[in-house]
């Protein structure tokens, strides 16, 4: 019965924001501008930023979105969590931090509201941040940006495991027949304070080799 009672309340508590974990997932800006917008001529960031706080479920990893809750309101972000913000979460395509924010917020931050409001979301996302460089993680293991060469899915995973003692999800795209590192992914339980291993249900593809530029 109390099993049962549990259960419900959990249910009943996330409403259409249901969820089990979350997906911290960092990008590579020169691959994100490589893709999104190749004329930009200015070099982009050479460190790995804040893509979004993903809540998730693992039958369906991008779901939750745009689920109930309140608008995102820059006002409710201090001006020194914007200042951080700015330099983990930037907008790498055009620029507009405060927009990303938005966009990040209102399709997937509301759907965890009832754990972390919006104040919270974006301070525990910098924590995550900052808690592993992965651009430094990475140097230490001699994968550096390099315009030819390739390593292995494990090669490059295995130092961040080092790292974190976690599993994290590698995903890339595909450009001019070559598989470029983009995102690397975190796992947070429910609540967001721990990390735990990634259930790898897609990211780059095992049998071809990885390009890091």
């Amino acid at each position: 019965v109390v099993g049962f009672a549990f259960f419900l309340c959990f249910i009943m508590s996330t409403g259409d924001g249901s969820y089990v974990y979350f997906q911290f997932v960092q990008q590579w800006p020169p691959t994100t501008c490589r893709l999104k917008r190749p004329s930009i001529k200015h070099r982009p960031l050479q460190n790995f930023t804040i893509h979004g706080l993903w809540p998730s479920n693992y039958s369906n990893p991008t779901m939750p979105s745009n689920c109930r809750g309140s608008q995102f309101d820059a006002r409710n972000l201090s001006p020194r969590l914007q200042s951080k913000l700015k330099r983990s979460w930037p907008d790498v395509e055009s620029s507009n931090d405060t927009r990303f924010w938005e966009g990040e917020w209102n399709k997937h931050g509301k759907c965890s509201e009832q754990t972390l409001n919006q104040m919270q979301y974006f301070e525990r996302s910098h924590e995550m941040w900052s808690s592993f460089n992965i651009t430094e993680i990475l140097k230490n293991a001699s994968i550096v940006p390099h315009p030819t060469q390739t390593w292995t899915y494990a090669a490059i995973v295995s130092p961040i495991k080092a790292a974190t003692k976690r599993t994290p999800v590698l995903r890339c795209k595909q450009h001019n027949n070559t598989q470029l590192l983009h995102e690397v992914v975190f796992c947070y339980e429910y609540n967001a304070l721990k990390q735990i291993d990634c259930n790898r249900t897609a990211g780059c593809k095992n049998q071809q080799a990885i390009s890091f530029q």
